[in-house]
């Protein structure tokens, strides 16, 4: 079966939800400690000009990553995966083929 034909019921649906919302809380928060630590350096107007160009791109990375379209979840999932900011147990509940789909995809990816 393809991914964009996996089928999610409700209790995945709202499980997807409070996956979503953990993994971009801890982004967020990592964001503000870098913002915070590149903040209390600034000496120059190039450094604000850094400081924005560097929230720019993290906007748009950031905007383009928690895609939420169920065809998407799992290709999602494995990249927070990857990256930490979510494990493969804040996705328990989750059918047992979708999370093997998302544990081979972080190896893969």
């Amino acid at each position: 079966m393809q991914t964009s034909e996996l089928q999610w019921t409700a209790q995945e649906q709202s499980i997807a939800k409070a996956a979503f919302g953990k993994a971009y809380k801890r982004e967020i928060e990592a964001l503000v400690q870098v913002v915070r630590d590149q903040a209390s350096s600034l000496s120059s107007t190039d450094d604000i000009w850094r400081l924005h160009d560097f929230l720019s791109a993290r906007r748009h990375e950031l905007d383009g990553k928690y895609d939420e379209r169920e065809s998407a979840l799992i290709f999602v999932f494995a990249d927070l995966v990857k990256e930490g900011w979510l494990s493969l147990d804040d996705l328990q509940g989750l059918d047992a083929s979708k999370l093997s789909k998302i544990s081979a995809l972080t190896r893969m990816m």
